[in-house]
């Protein structure tokens, strides 16, 4: 699936929402937010969501030796973000796996889009360096918006 065009579940939810100021350290030379600087608001929305949830990730580690690593992202950028930009960054649950999550997740400037994004993250043990289940308390949560988009 092409990123810019989020899934029927992800698009019937109600995203999870955070704000991002643009900092300098977030921009190129000319003021434009670097590329890879989207990556680190995408991020950030994906923590505090889960968050949100009730799940802190260094809890997760520390009681279950489980983290959450990105696999794979597709990225359309369609609009330059810029010094002291007031954005905000969406999260949905697009496709929930055993193992995998995928996101669909934006950053907006106001209404306009500066970023499509589609994050797979994978349930690693990091004990053994190998997937593993979401664990069943996790799983039930993360169930909860796409059986309500259905």
């Amino acid at each position: 699936m092409h990123a810019s065009r989020p899934a029927a579940a992800a698009r019937t939810q109600r995203p999870f929402e955070i704000p991002v100021r643009v900092y300098y350290e977030d921009t190129d030379a000319g003021g434009v937010v670097y590329y890879a600087s989207y990556l680190r608001f995408l991020e950030r929305a994906r923590t505090e969501w889960l968050r949100n949830a009730g799940f802190e990730q260094q809890k997760i580690i520390d009681e279950q030796q489980l983290v959450f690593v990105v696999k794979r992202i597709e990225a359309d950028y369609h609009a330059p973000g810029r010094l002291d930009d007031e954005l905000r960054v969406e999260v949905a649950v697009d496709k929930l796996g055993n193992a995998s999550l995928v996101f669909a997740q934006r950053v907006l400037r106001g209404s306009t889009v500066l970023l499509d994004a589609r994050v797979t993250v994978v349930c690693v043990d990091i004990r053994r360096m190998k997937p593993a289940p979401i664990p069943a308390p996790m799983r039930e949560k993360l169930e909860e918006p796409l059986k309500a988009a259905e």
